[in-house]
């Protein structure tokens, strides 16, 4: 795998009255897989978001419904990239997305959500002139093994508003 240029497989989550958009880096090979944000069985995203909210994630309607309901909108900073695993430090040749495009389209978010330093660290590379509240949330990820579950979600409640 290392060496082609991927693609981002998925379209932006987004609904009319999304105010949160919640940006990842780039799908992990799981996601790619299984066509879905965050679908790494050991990815704590939707976990974290169920914890938070009270509302199921036992399959993509109910993913979508969460979305929908807490004005939640998720997509990647990457367009394009080549990596030799899924892990952030691995990504290279990055082509971001047009995020200062995406949101004048999408003029109800109010507030971007990173969940990971890259992701972070690509805004504020490429867009950190956008008038624009910005918030970091631990990495979601199993290989992020710094901080507890009970931790991460105390800090998604906090920093989304939950």
């Amino acid at each position: 795998m290392s060496g082609d240029i991927l693609e981002h497989p998925f379209k932006p989550i987004v609904f009319k009255d999304t105010e949160v958009l919640i940006l990842g880096s780039f799908p992990s090979i799981k996601s790619f897989e299984n066509n879905f944000y965050y679908a790494h069985p050991r990815n704590q995203f939707w976990k974290i978001l169920e914890a938070v909210t009270t509302y199921p994630v036992n399959n993509r309607d109910q993913k979508l419904w969460l979305l929908k309901e807490c004005k939640f909108g998720l997509w990647d900073m990457i367009k394009t990239c080549s990596r030799d695993n899924s892990l952030d430090s691995s990504l290279e040749n990055e082509n971001v997305n047009d995020i200062a495009a995406f949101l004048e389209g999408n003029p109800n978010i109010k507030k971007l959500a990173f969940t990971g330093k890259k992701a972070q660290a690509l805004f504020e590379t490429h867009f950190s002139h956008l008038e624009i509240e910005r918030v970091y949330l631990p990495s979601p990820s199993a290989a992020y093994a710094k901080m507890k579950f009970e931790e991460k979600a105390v800090l998604y409640r906090e920093k989304l508003e939950i």
